[in-house]
């Protein structure tokens, strides 16, 4: 066998269209394992004796410090196992995490059962991730990957309705047998149907050695940590709104049952965003919509600031969403890019590098999250000013990593 055939994996490559909704469909158990749960957080609270709001709220941010953990443990594995076992594994974990939180009878067992899941679902995102950079790169790749979540940010705006329609008619624990039922689906898709992109000849024999240098190199690719901690700044202001998203709309708001659609509209904004930046990335490249989309989310946060100050903590509901609506459209464009931009210098050790991304900005963003949540009590001035603050240092983040390539 030749060198070149030896490159090419036994089954020829799915259609794009059908690889787009797999990859999707996959990476979208992170988003439904979260989004869904956002309805039954003050039920879940109630019933399992919550000591506090903060401590309820970790069911959603405590989920991401859990994938940091996995996304270290399966980027290696991906590199050295293959993508196909990295998914099988996971999956199984996470079904063992959700089985856990079923069955949980206090708080503490339920954040057990979600960090067992956060680290089981890393192996199908950290894998779905290797597979799209295994088979496309640069432009092309950003262009793949906002066309995965355009469908991805559908789970978003729909999963919240499904956890409220499963409240409506059975019992919040039953939201745990959505996941997995989702899980297997995806799981038997993919096996059946997705091809192994990394084949024995290409994959890297695990040593702790090659890990702590692989991991020491990284950090001096200025390219790699700018990027990464710019993605980490942006996100760990919006996932302090993710988290806190139900005390901000049914508390602060009081919006009821109006809470998903709300949810729903906001989301579709990111959404809306990944449309757009797919198909005007191949004309515009990465870094110009990444110029222009930080600056945009510098003038969100301003602007959402200035809004949330002068109405005293509280905007007219009206306003509020109209001003996240704009800034979500930017920052949807940044999460896609970003991601992509930090991927560009890894590509032979896509496995890691994506675990190593993908960690380092859990672990930024999770903290971040977690004390601005701590201030989250009857406004919205710890929200606004998140993102005015962050997205500044998201700014000067990615002037660093750009210094790379004066």
């Amino acid at each position: 066998m030749t060198t070149t055939t030896a490159n090419i994996a036994v089954k020829p490559p799915l259609p794009l269209l059908e690889f787009i909704a797999l990859m999707a469909l996959l990476t979208s158990l992170v988003a439904l394992s979260i989004d869904a749960m956002l309805p039954a957080l003050n039920q879940i609270g109630d019933d399992l004796n919550s000591q506090s709001a903060q401590q309820t709220y970790l069911v959603i941010s405590l989920f991401f410090g859990g994938m940091a953990l996995g996304q270290i443990f399966f980027g290696p594995f991906s590199d050295a196992r293959g993508r196909r076992l990295t998914i099988l594994v996971g999956l199984i974990i996470f079904i063992i995490g959700t089985f856990v939180c079923y069955f949980a009878q206090s708080i503490e067992v339920l954040l057990l059962g979600r960090l067992i899941q956060a680290f089981g679902v890393s192996g199908p995102r950290i894998a779905s991730m290797a597979v799209i950079r295994d088979q496309y790169s640069g432009d092309a790749m950003a262009r793949v990957m906002s066309f995965i979540t355009v469908i991805f940010i559908l789970v978003p705006m729909v999963a919240p309705l499904v956890g409220q329609a499963v409240m409506q008619h059975f019992h919040w624990r039953q939201i745990f047998t959505v996941f997995w039922i989702v899980a297997l689906i995806s799981g038997a898709w993919f096996f059946i149907r997705q091809p192994e992109t990394l084949i024995r000849v290409n994959r890297k024999k695990f040593a702790w050695h090659h890990f702590f240098r692989s991991c020491l190199w990284l950090l001096k690719q200025r390219q790699v940590m700018g990027y990464s901690i710019a993605m980490g700044f942006i996100f760990g202001a919006f996932l302090a709104y993710l988290s806190g998203s139900q005390t901000i709309f049914q508390e602060i708001y009081d919006t009821g049952e109006w809470f998903p659609l709300v949810f729903a509209t906001l989301a579709f904004s990111i959404g809306l965003a990944s449309l757009f930046n797919g198909i005007m990335v191949m004309r515009w490249g990465m870094h110009s919509i990444c110029d222009r989309a930080l600056f945009f989310s510098m003038v969100y946060g301003i602007g959402l600031t200035v809004i949330t100050l002068y109405y005293d903590g509280v905007p007219p509901l009206w306003l509020f969403i109209s001003t996240m609506f704009f800034g979500f459209f930017f920052i949807g464009m940044l999460f896609g890019n970003l991601n992509a931009l930090a991927m560009l210098p890894v590509g032979h050790m896509a496995g890691l590098g994506a675990a190593f991304i993908g960690s380092f900005t859990s672990l930024i963003a999770v903290p971040i999250a977690t004390t601005i949540n701590l201030f989250l009590t009857n406004d919205l001035i710890p929200i606004a000013f998140g993102f005015l603050i962050f997205s500044v240092l998201s700014f000067f983040a990615v002037q660093y990593a750009k210094k790379v390539q004066e």
